[in-house]
């Protein structure tokens, strides 16, 4: 287990060849925060925005490129009405609020996942804020809404097969690389470390190709009260991991 803090001595420095490109956070906890102060759930996943917002800037001053939050999974509707509508009511405050200072922070946003599935108003929100920040260049912020991994290879082989049937792609030719030209993440690096807080030990549908070789982090501290020294802990840990991509 990596220690909750880092001191700046331990934290990689930006260019030195050892940060990862892409992190992945499953941002996991927020419930269990709040029950532990006696809270309803809303509580804790209003702590786990500020989280949020606190791991996006430090991802901008440790000199990440990508950083990818699993902020609602195609699972989670599953879950109460009232506990939907409170995360829908904070997604919009997030970008209302927060859109000034990513745009301003040269913050690319970018969403995975089938958002269109969400109400109209949320899904304009999200439009204007990817259109906004589309030529930010620091920092690319990747928000997963609705995702599952399983239906995104689904859909990249169905994309495939209908390529298939209308006679431009040969059988033959669907390959590894074929199929990933058609996930979300098409343009983008693959991950490198994958981080989940919370104690729990499970990918959760998330990112299954995409982490394929990243390094996994699997650490106790609820997302409430995850900010930039575990981010700065996480990547010492990671610079100090040897990685071999299936050679010697």
């Amino acid at each position: 287990m990596i220690p909750l803090k880092a001191s700046p001595e331990q934290v990689p420095a930006s260019g030195a060849g050892v940060l990862p490109r892409h992190v992945a956070i499953i941002m996991d906890g927020n419930g269990r925060w709040a029950k532990a102060r006696r809270l309803p759930r809303v509580a804790g996943h209003r702590r786990g925005v500020q989280a949020a917002r606190d791991v996006v800037r430090a991802a901008g001053d440790l000199g990440l490129e990508v950083l990818t939050l699993y902020a609602f999974s195609s699972e989670n509707w599953r879950r109460p009405a009232e506990e939907i509508s409170d995360l829908m009511g904070l997604l919009r405050r997030f970008i209302i609020d927060d859109i000034d200072e990513l745009a301003e922070a040269g913050v690319r946003l970018r969403v995975i996942g089938d958002y269109q599935a969400f109400q109209p108003d949320v899904v304009r929100l999200i439009d204007g804020a990817i259109e906004r920040t589309a030529a930010n260049t620091k920092t690319t912020l990747v928000i997963a809404l609705n995702y599952g991994s399983q239906n995104e290879l689904a859909r990249s082989a169905r994309l495939l097969a209908e390529q298939v049937l209308e006679g431009r792609l040969a059988p033959a030719d669907i390959t590894a690389e074929a199929l990933a030209e058609h996930l979300y993440t098409a343009d983008l690096p693959p991950v490198d470390l994958l981080i989940r807080t919370s104690g729990e030990r499970r990918l959760s549908n998330f990112l299954l190709w995409q982490t394929a070789y990243a390094e996994l982090l699997f650490v106790d501290t609820l997302w409430p009260d995850f900010g930039k020294p575990e981010l700065a802990a996480a990547l010492a840990d990671f610079a100090q991991r040897e990685r071999r991509f299936g050679g010697l």
